[in-house]
């Protein structure tokens, strides 16, 4: 006699843990508040279970059909099971490979965010990518992003901005590179620009004049630290120390006392403050010390910052710094200090060119060179930093050796 069909309403009735059969190897397996459709199959001997979902979300006929394809798949040779393994990594690499281009400046964002020594670094990235990319290639998947999608960024502002453009360029560059390395593309990356978009753009040099950091002619100095001496404040003195020792303003805004040895006349900088990832130390002049001398008192603990912002345990600004210089020596930068030590190093003294270059601190461009260096060349920069201090405070004399430097009225 044939077997009764059983009806939705029939599976719904059953309350009781077990196997409860339809048709064609499919059951209900009820165990405790778990109610799920599986299929029972057969294959070289060896009974399976596959499972088919709950029936809160697969309806019996859903089931039907499911056990349907499945017996399907075992009349072609194929494991159902398998199978169904094999679709659902093919759809989650399917979602993978479909990640957007704002997902990944997202990950990219957060991946080099701990590297970055400037934590304002990660919101620039954001803003521009924002402001410029997202527009166009924020939604659309990072392997369907074309040339002229590229195109269609940078054209606007390239011209108008071409250092926003510039920086714009290269940052989806970064993020089109790490969608490669992880998967999520193929191919050339659309928005390199060797052999690739410097011939659909304009070069930036023939469209903008790259602007230095304005630097104050090195006669000049004397007369600027001699009003500097006059002024009171954290940020004029932390200015005179970043003079003195010819570093950069982080730097010094950000100087520690357990990194500066009065005694020994050292200050060492941790690798992690500077600009090329090195411990850096700078010999102290005592004309330096005596800056120091001077914020002494103020020390509130050994790691404590030397100088002091308007907030406690804050770093003095960029800005109160720059506004200290510009109180006397409007329409100069305090990066363009260094260029004034650098300028003063090279024409007035007969220092090597790599004992001036090591005590600003700068990378060696020459591979072979850095790697045979092995020292500081610590002593002799001691020299170049005490001879350095006697000119900043040397007399000024007008329409003499050291000129007048132009005063804001």
């Amino acid at each position: 006699m044939a077997e009764t069909k059983k009806t939705a309403k029939y599976f719904e009735s059953l309350t009781a843990p077990g196997r409860y059969r339809d048709n064609g190897g499919l059951y209900l397996v009820i165990q405790g508040k778990s109610r799920t459709w599986q299929f029972r199959f057969k294959r070289r001997g060896v009974g399976h279970w596959m499972g088919l979902g709950p029936d809160s979300l697969v309806s019996l006929a859903q089931a039907r059909d499911a056990a349907i394809d499945a017996r399907r798949l075992l009349r072609d040779g194929t494991d159902p099971i398998e199978h169904k393994r094999a679709v659902a990594a093919a759809k989650a690499a399917e979602a993978e490979s479909a990640k957007t281009f704002d997902d990944v400046a997202a990950l990219l964002i957060a991946a080099k965010k701990a590297g970055w020594k400037n934590e304002k670094h990660a919101a620039q990235w954001k803003a521009t990518l924002d402001a410029y990319a997202a527009p166009v290639l924020g939604t659309k998947p990072v392997d369907k992003i074309t040339v002229d999608a590229v195109l269609e960024c940078l054209t606007p502002i390239w011209v108008e901005k071409p250092e926003t453009a510039s920086r714009l360029r290269g940052r989806i560059e970064n993020v089109l590179d790490y969608a490669k390395t992880r998967g999520w593309r193929k191919g050339e990356n659309p928005a390199r620009w060797k052999g690739h978009l410097d011939h659909l753009l304009p070069a930036r040099a023939s469209i903008a004049r790259v602007v230095h950091h304005a630097a104050l002619p090195w006669a000049d100095v004397p007369e600027v630290m001699g009003e500097l001496a006059k002024a009171g404040g954290n940020s004029t003195l932390c200015l005179r120390f970043t003079v003195l020792t010819a570093a950069r303003s982080g730097e010094a805004r950000n100087a520690r006392w357990n990194e500066i040895d009065m005694k020994a006349k050292v200050w060492t900088v941790p690798a992690e403050k500077m600009k090329a990832k090195v411990e850096h130390r700078v010999p102290l002049s005592d004309a330096a010390l005596d800056v120091l001398k001077i914020v002494l008192p103020l020390k509130a603990a050994d790691d404590g910052l030397v100088f002091q912002g308007g907030r406690k345990g804050q770093p003095l600004s960029d800005v109160a710094v720059s506004k200290a210089l510009a109180a006397v020596a409007d329409g100069v930068t305090v990066h363009g200090m260094r260029s004034a030590f650098r300028d003063w190093a090279a024409e007035l003294t007969a220092y090597p060119r790599e004992v001036a270059e090591a005590a600003l601190a700068h990378a060696n461009c020459d591979k072979v060179e850095a790697a045979y260096r092995r020292s500081d060349l610590f002593d002799v920069r001691t020299r170049l930093m005490r001879d350095w201090a006697d000119f900043c405070s040397a007399p000024v004399v007008k329409g003499g050796e050291v000129a007048a430097i132009r005063r804001r009225a």
